[in-house]
């Protein structure tokens, strides 16, 4: 385990469950990945991220599908692409999978 936060840290993180909309190649990445934009509802509304997880999932098996992000961290440049939020999953390896509401939950719902 690394080091241990406050409540005040974890409360400073805005993780949200939002829907993929778009999935597209991403060849200028310096690992295999995607660029994914996902709805969080109107209130913060479409963000992009590239996201590593072409090992386990296809563009298609994506479209649609709702995951938990986080959403206020800072744009971040990966190659040509601006990175706005941070797709979360479980990571073994290069192998990473998505952490996903169990039904299907309103975008941008915040999850505590």
């Amino acid at each position: 385990m690394d080091e241990t936060i406050n409540w005040q840290d974890f409360a400073k993180i805005d993780m949200r469950v939002g829907t993929i909309v778009e999935v597209n190649d991403f060849p200028e990445a310096r690992n295999p990945a995607y660029q994914v934009h996902i709805d969080f509802g109107g209130e913060i509304g479409i963000k992009k991220t590239s996201a590593q997880i072409t090992a386990l999932y296809t563009k298609e098996q994506l479209l649609g599908t709702q995951v938990v992000a986080v959403v206020n961290f800072p744009k971040k440049q990966i190659a040509n692409f601006m990175s706005e939020c941070l797709i979360l999953g479980a990571v073994n390896g290069k192998d990473v999978v998505l952490l996903q509401p169990e039904a299907t939950v309103a975008n941008g719902l915040k999850i505590s």
